[in-house]
């Protein structure tokens, strides 16, 4: 990379940090009692501290995403496998979609319980349910397979 982008970014970086640092002093020097009693305190200390705190986060997202499409784009082998591990995963979804029940939600003695009716919400938590059921038994079968397979090479 480019040690001139790199110098720009550390300050950059280093200009974020500070900006953190002050809100954080900001907020220990009011403490705590007075942020909780005070409206106007939350308002002008906390809810600044928060929204850079937001901000940041953004900024980390879109760095992340950006930098694994630019990644994904100029080396296609990843993309290939990428795709892949995407099908198997869709594949894992429409089998738990087969399996799941669509159903009430019901209490350990099979009533139904409040807002658990049948329909489409019930069904995705259902979806959800055996999506993660199914993939557990695969990293589980997987972890076995793993551990065999080290323990015969000993």
């Amino acid at each position: 990379m480019n040690t001139k982008l790199v110098n720009i970014l550390a300050q950059v970086t280093g200009l974020f940090g500070l900006l953190g640092v002050y809100f954080l002093i900001r907020l220990i020097i009011v403490g705590d009692e007075a942020i909780m009693t005070e409206v106007s305190k939350q308002e002008s200390i906390v809810s600044p501290f928060l929204r850079w705190g937001e901000i940041i986060f953004y900024i980390a997202v879109v760095i992340a995403v950006a930098s694994s499409i630019w990644n994904l784009i100029t080396n296609p082998h990843l993309l290939k496998g990428t795709l892949i591990s995407w099908a198997f995963l869709a594949v894992v979804l429409v089998i738990s979609y087969v399996v799941a029940d669509g159903g009430a939600v019901t209490d350990v003695y099979g009533n139904p319980i409040a807002d658990g009716e049948p329909g489409p919400i019930s069904k995705w938590v259902s979806v959800g349910l055996w999506y993660t059921y199914i993939l557990s038994a695969i990293a589980f079968v997987l972890f076995l397979y793993g551990f065999v397979k080290s323990l015969l090479k000993i």
